[in-house]
């Protein structure tokens, strides 16, 4: 199949969304199709650029700035994204090319008018892979109100959803959200999130040559912001400060990277050290240097996720303490397969309890690294995601 994949994010950035689609882009290609990622991109000074990448091409088009700028300049930005990247794809070697099958990575919500355009041009379906719903999301942190503002990122998100003829939600208990989605007959999955072959890069990090060597080893990485909950696992950090056996590794980005450094500075935590984000590529050694992987997501959530940095723990072996909302199928999926604990009390003291519980495992269940890497190959490689995506896409095939 020819098949465009459009997102907001690719490599050489670090984020999760971009590792997740590349990793789904090499795995379009190693299944044979010709495949064309899509991606705005603000430094450009053409219209647009053509690489080719692992098997198959990165196709960028110049678009407004929209990371790391101010909430209402990107929002401004993320709105007008979709139009120029319409517009200089008309300027591009793809400017009359027929799709097969068109496929979107949110977030953004904003992709529609783009999708609308490649699927009317082509005559094909669209597969939505939606990882965030938001603004529902933000509702819950308490980051938007209910008002004029929240009502114009609903109305965006569901024309986002109107365009999709799949939409491919992340846990079971996402597809109840659309119950009352107004005006959404899209077909609805479960697409499990998904990792390609892990990286090779040595890792920077090395905890033989800090304070913390020749302990067990609790490692959280990834983006460290108010929907992640950080300050449990601080917390976590300083009731188990007493164990000099136990230590903990915060490695990544965020808006709350620096109060969590400082936070650890001043309560004098000997057994905690953060480091700034690492390429992707370097998480599997870092993790091989590893014991209990961290999960947090913010107690508020009334959605369900099940965050990239626990599929990556699964894929290194890595059994996982989770501290994450009540509901959350996550819980449900750590506990049927035996990967870990999961608290969804929002207790400090359950959550202690749960440590101690798993650094205890560790000691008297060999087997314990194993059950991870076998969820993982069940449920979360990338060559499962793409063959369901490519047999949903064909169910709509005429002729």
């Amino acid at each position: 199949m020819r098949i465009a994949l459009v997102g907001d994010t690719f490599p050489p950035l670090r984020t999760s969304g971009a590792v997740q689609l590349r990793d789904l882009a090499r795995e379009f290609a190693r299944q044979g199709h010709a495949l064309t990622v899509m991606i705005p991109s603000s430094d450009l000074d053409a219209p647009y650029s053509l690489e080719p990448m692992d098997g198959f091409e990165v196709l960028r088009l110049a678009s407004p700035r929209t990371k790391d700028i101010g909430y209402i300049r990107r929002t401004i930005g993320e709105y007008r994204m979709p139009f120029a990247m319409r517009r200089n794809l008309g300027r591009s070697p793809h400017r009359n090319t027929l799709w097969d099958g068109v496929v979107w990575y949110s977030p953004s919500i904003f992709h529609a008018p783009l999708i609308n355009h490649l699927k009317q041009g082509s005559g094909c379906r669209s597969y939505l892979i939606l990882r965030d719903i938001f603004p529902q999301w933000a509702l819950d942190m308490g980051l938007m109100k209910r008002g004029p503002v929240f009502s114009v990122f609903d109305a965006i998100a569901n024309h986002q959803y109107r365009a999709a003829d799949i939409i491919g939600v992340q846990s079971p208990g996402n597809l109840a959200f659309f119950d009352g989605a107004k005006g959404v007959h899209s077909e609805l999955e479960v697409l499990h999130n998904w990792l390609g072959e892990p990286g090779t890069t040595p890792c920077s990090i090395r905890v033989s040559q800090t304070r913390l060597a020749g302990r067990a080893i609790m490692v959280y990485a990834g983006n460290m912001g108010v929907a992640q909950g950080m300050d449990k696992l601080v917390a976590l950090a300083e009731r188990l400060h007493g164990r000099d056996d136990v230590g903990f590794i915060f490695v990544g980005r965020g808006s709350d990277v620096a109060r969590i450094r400082q936070d650890i500075e001043s309560r004098n935590l000997g057994n905690a050290l953060v480091f700034d984000e690492i390429d992707p590529d370097e998480i599997p050694d870092l993790y091989a240097q590893c014991h209990i992987g961290l999960v947090a997501l913010d107690h508020r959530h009334t959605s369900h996720n099940i965050p990239g940095k626990f599929v990556s723990c699964m894929q290194s072996g890595l059994p996982v303490l989770a501290t994450i909302n009540r509901g959350n199928d996550l819980a449900e999926m750590i506990r049927a397969n035996r990967v870990g604990r999961a608290s969804e009390a929002n207790d400090i003291d359950q959550l202690v309890d749960m440590a101690t519980d798993l650094l205890a495992e560790l000691q008297t269940d060999p087997a314990l690294p194993s059950r991870p890497r076998a969820l993982f190959r069940a449920t979360f490689s990338a060559d499962v995601a793409v063959a369901q995506i490519c047999e949903a896409l064909r169910r709509g095939e005429t002729g």
